[in-house]
């Protein structure tokens, strides 16, 4: 910068000249988009320096002016009154007022900081924003899923046909080898490390107890849940949102079918027929591997082990099983299509919809889980 009496040149490119005199800077030949950047960072720099902090901008010289031009000229008033200036433009030909008026941004004259929550008006907005776009729209659609699945048991002209049975072939028969594996796994672990401190106490028959009712009022059930939601549950979240993506739900829509009706409720109720015998095998598995750890670690013979079952196992025990496998059934089904449909992006979309609905159905089987284990015991 180079001062002459009150006349200062800011010299910013080989295009454009900058004179400041007299709370006035004159802006000289062009401000197009090859220019902006320049303008912008030197000419921010030079300002700041004045101590002068009420300062006019003359357009009257400027020969040309395009949409990026303007923008520069706003961004320079909005960051020069975030620091204490007071800028106003003045002058400029019919052509550079025009081009102004057509491309200055909508709210420049507004503020442009937003005021910053306090720590409890952020968690605040975060929680009610979980409850309107996660909570409400979950039993929003629970709503939905429950009215056609009970609507559709009368109607059976508006199931698809073969949908069920191909769903329950899906859902549960595919499944049963690695219930049946894992139950009998965690039966005979269980039964296996609890052997030890029940031979040092003498009371080696109340393995049967241990094992037949912590397998059929709670591993059993809650295994065969979570693989479920971690075979089923991604599939069926994969399948909607590769149906969202691809557009083929807003087919189903234009040709008036119900998504909700056609995709889901299938699911749903293949779901709830399989989940019950999926439970039985996984019992039945766990119990048998029990009765394996207890054979070779505590010398119990299957005979004894079945006459002990007789007595240890009750009616309620299965009744709650078969309550367990319900309500797991629709929380998998509907978690799965519930992060489905919210898919908003492409293949990266479809996966973490997927992990997403996998993670939160486990999760919900757990909660739900203790919630009936207060209830039921």
């Amino acid at each position: 910068m180079s001062k002459k009496t009150s006349r200062y040149y800011i010299a910013l490119d080989e295009d454009t000249l900058y004179t400041y005199e007299n709370h006035t800077l004159y802006l000289t030949r062009s401000l197009l988009i090859h220019n902006c950047d320049r303008f912008t960072k030197k000419l921010l720099k030079e300002v700041r320096r004045f101590k002068v902090k009420n300062l006019v901008f003359n357009l009257d010289k400027l020969e040309d002016i395009d949409s990026a031009g303007v923008t520069a000229l706003f961004f320079v008033k909005n960051k020069l009154r975030d620091d204490g200036f007071h800028i106003r433009f003045e002058g400029g030909g019919e052509s550079i007022q025009k081009k102004i008026e057509l491309f200055k941004p909508e709210k420049y004259d507004r503020a442009l900081k937003v005021k910053k929550s306090g720590f409890f008006e952020h968690i605040g907005d975060e929680v009610l924003y979980f409850f309107t776009s996660y909570v409400y729209s979950y039993l929003i659609l629970a709503a939905n899923v429950a009215y056609w699945g009970v609507a559709d048991l009368f109607k059976s002209k508006a199931r698809r046909e073969g949908e069920f049975t191909n769903q329950a072939v899906l859902i549960g028969v595919n499944a049963v080898l690695i219930v049946v594996f894992m139950s009998f796994v965690i039966g005979l672990v269980l039964a296996l490390q609890s052997s030890q401190q029940l031979r040092n106490f003498g009371a080696n028959i109340f393995i049967v107890d241990l094992t037949v009712v912590a397998m059929m009022s709670q591993m059993g059930p809650l295994i065969t849940a979570i693989l479920v939601a971690g075979r089923s549950g991604s599939a069926i979240a994969a399948e909607i949102a590769t149906m969202k993506v691809t557009s083929e739900l807003d087919a189903l829509t234009t040709m008036g079918l119900n998504p909700i009706r056609f995709v889901v409720v299938p699911k749903l109720y293949a779901s709830l027929v399989t989940m019950p015998f999926l439970i039985i095998l996984a019992n039945s598995a766990g119990i048998a591997g029990g009765a394996t750890a207890a054979y070779f670690y505590l010398d119990i013979t299957p005979e004894v082990f079945i006459n002990r079952m007789g007595d240890v196992m009750k009616n309620k025990d299965l009744l709650t099983g078969f309550v367990k496998s319900q309500v797991y059934a629709s929380l998998i089904v509907l978690t799965g299509s519930f992060y489905g449909f919210r898919v908003i992006r492409g293949a990266e979309g479809v996966g973490k919809a997927t992990t997403t609905a996998v993670v939160v159905a486990i999760s919900l089987v757990i909660i739900a889980d203790s919630a009936l284990g207060l209830l039921f015991y």
